[in-house]
């Protein structure tokens, strides 16, 4: 149905590496590939291996799981979007699930996957969402700077001349002219 790849840091792993809980859900134990070290898997390519295995109302979803801590989702690929890379931020480990002296096994970092509900699922890449979110703030915050150093105040109001956004666009234009590495620093 599926198959995953570690950029730089596996072959093609197929499901069978995977335990499967149900008919739905599969989860890849990290102790496996990398024992402590997860987080230095920041990245996975997932990927369909056949169109007739996935209905097109859902789509293969992908959590992590820090030692610990619920599952995050990160993820997922359609018939539409066959494979897509998607960024791996592990949660932070332990803080929201306590092992309890009953539990034997020892925690483990996991990566999960799951057939879900297309329409249930708030983006395909959230990292790209995160990326653009990141890139609008720090543009925003470029702005805000920029204006402040315009600024003058009367009573409880900030006044800045009328052209200053096209002072700040053009400005920020010539920047990333000379710069390309200044708009790669915004991302």
């Amino acid at each position: 149905m599926f198959g995953v790849v570690f950029p730089n840091r596996s072959f093609p792993i197929d499901i069978s590496t995977f335990s499967q809980i149900d008919t739905f859900h599969w989860i890849l134990d990290m102790n496996t590939f990398v024992g402590e070290a997860y987080d230095s898997i920041n990245e996975i390519c997932i990927f369909l291996l056949n169109s007739f295995t996935l209905p097109p109302d859902k789509a293969l979803a992908v959590y992590i799981q820090s030692p610990g801590s619920h599952f995050v989702f990160c993820g997922a690929v359609t018939l539409s979007r066959p494979s897509a890379l998607l960024s791996l931020t592990w949660p932070d480990p332990g803080g929201q699930m306590q092992l309890t002296a009953a539990d034997s096994a020892p925690l483990s970092a996991k990566i999960g996957v799951s057939v879900d509900d297309l329409a249930s699922l708030p983006s395909l890449d959230v990292a790209a969402e995160k990326r653009i979110e990141r890139l609008a703030m720090k543009v925003g915050e470029n702005l805000f700077n920029f204006m402040q150093s315009f600024c003058g105040v009367d009573g409880s109001r900030l006044v800045v001349p009328m052209d200053i956004l096209d002072r700040w666009f053009k400005k920020f234009q010539e920047k990333a002219k000379r710069d390309p590495q200044f708009l790669k620093d915004f991302a």
